[in-house]
């Protein structure tokens, strides 16, 4: 069974005025019920989450990303996921440019007439790094919630993977592109940067990485490495931004292909002849006849006259767009040992020896991530929600006071609170037990608002 994921971008709650807050409000409510029907026809039946490539909110304001979260709520029900399931990257309009300081944006205007190396060293410097970051402080505590959170060193972050068959899996990567972004930067004089520390992702046998970035290649100043890693290192590049759907398939090299996906937006400011009302739902399988990736598209567009969501024939390759890429990550995985009910060794990939019935979903961070110590079992039914809940629903005095409460936190504890430091005494209570009483108490606390 392939996995399903329904894949939107630049949304862009906030930025409705008049009129348009209805008209917006209805596409938006047209998609839930559309996703619902196209999911129910694809090969799987199902999804099993939801990909956003950007532009969540107008300007990056918590009051906005409360509206998407209560939205992505009811598009997760919609089509049948648990509402943690999102893969989110940040885009330039999620970034609140009234948290730029003086020395922001100092660095800014530096950095704008500069290459890679200044790039590299003001992400070495922990004071520099913290003034660009803290314009994402809102798109920060709403990704960590959904466990995308931003890597503050400015590194390319992952904790998805899904096993498609035994030793073949797909890694969803996540870049921030929009670090440098200041309001009026143009693509015909790049002054964006990936940087190396992001670009350098890691290959792994029988893994395929899949690239979610908000600004397409050219968008950046060092487009060249970027592109040469993309190339070697991933086999699907999806972004957003431009607002203009296309796909391109490439061949890198004999027996490796790489899948470049441009989305459309899903709410542009105005609908017209030229950008319109899109999303798409996007099915990955294992091509067993090549031993590599197949990548289905439903791509779907509004129609004015009819005011629905239907097939868009004339973008994302044509009435059928169905992809297979040559993967040579996969390929490696080809002599490896797959007895039946017997494990494959292959280093943090999980596979089975039969074929699954369905693709295996697991929160695996490739890098240290923000949390230290234990993971947390992914089997704890709920627990996503549950930390979904207790990070984007609560304020911080709130979870200070259910972890005070439930006893993960003494209240004399001096300790500077941070969110890694809460996502541990969160996992540690649910770990030894405590996840009906955590669900209890925030429950609790968002009632008492009442």
């Amino acid at each position: 069974m392939p996995a399903v994921f329904v894949h939107v971008s630049d949304i862009h709650f906030g930025q409705e005025i008049d009129d348009r807050v209805h008209i917006h409000d209805d596409v938006k409510r047209e998609l839930i019920a559309d996703a619902k029907d196209v999911v129910a026809r694809t090969r799987a039946g199902v999804a099993h989450g939801i990909l956003v490539t950007g532009d969540i909110a107008q300007s990056g304001v918590w009051e906005q990303y409360e509206e998407a979260g209560r939205w992505l709520d009811k598009l997760a029900a919609g089509i049948g996921v648990e509402m943690h399931q999102v893969q989110m990257v940040p885009g330039n309009h999620d970034l609140d440019r009234s948290k730029a300081s003086y020395s922001a944006k100092q660095i800014l205007d530096h950095l704008r007439a500069s290459g890679p190396a200044e790039f590299e060293a003001i992400l070495s410097n922990a004071i520099d790094r913290a003034a660009l970051f803290q314009r994402f402080e809102d798109y920060g505590r709403f990704s960590f919630a959904y466990d995308c959170p931003l890597n503050n060193e400015g590194t390319f972050a992952s904790e998805m993977e899904v096993t498609l068959a035994p030793g073949r899996a797909i890694r969803f990567i996540r870049f921030n592109s929009s670090l440098l972004c200041h309001g009026k930067e143009r693509h015909e004089h790049p002054e964006l940067m990936i940087g190396a520390r992001q670009f350098t992702i890691p290959r792994a046998n029988g893994v395929e990485n899949i690239i979610l970035v908000h600004h397409p290649l050219h968008w950046y100043k060092d487009e060249k490495q970027v592109r040469d890693y993309i190339r070697s290192r991933a086999r699907v590049l999806i972004s957003g931004h431009e607002h203009n759907p296309r796909v391109v398939v490439e061949e890198v090299e004999p027996g490796s292909d790489l899948m470049m996906l441009a989305a459309g937006a899903t709410v542009p400011f105005e609908s017209n002849d030229v950008y319109t009302f899109t999303y798409n739902v996007i099915e990955f399988d294992w091509d067993e006849s090549i031993d590599g990736l197949k990548v289905t598209m439903y791509p779907r567009a509004w129609n004015p006259q009819r005011t629905c969501f239907e097939d868009d024939p004339l973008r994302l390759g044509g009435k059928e767009p169905a992809f297979s890429l040559n993967c040579p990550q996969f390929r490696k995985m080809a002599d490896a040992p797959m007895k039946a009910g017997a494990g494959v060794d292959v280093g943090h990939i999980s596979s089975v020896g039969a074929v699954p019935t369905e693709p295996i979903i697991e929160m695996v961070p490739v890098e240290p991530s923000l949390q230290e110590g234990e993971s947390m079992p992914d089997n704890i039914d709920g627990y996503g929600n549950a930390r979904l809940r207790f990070f984007r629903d609560l304020v911080e005095g709130e979870r200070l006071r259910i972890l005070v409460e439930l006893g993960a936190l003494d209240d004399t504890s001096n300790e500077r609170m941070n969110q890694g430091l809460e996502r541990r005494l969160l996992d540690r209570l649910i770990r030894d037990g405590g996840l009906a009483r955590v669900e209890a108490m925030i429950g609790q606390v968002i009632g008492e608002r009442k």
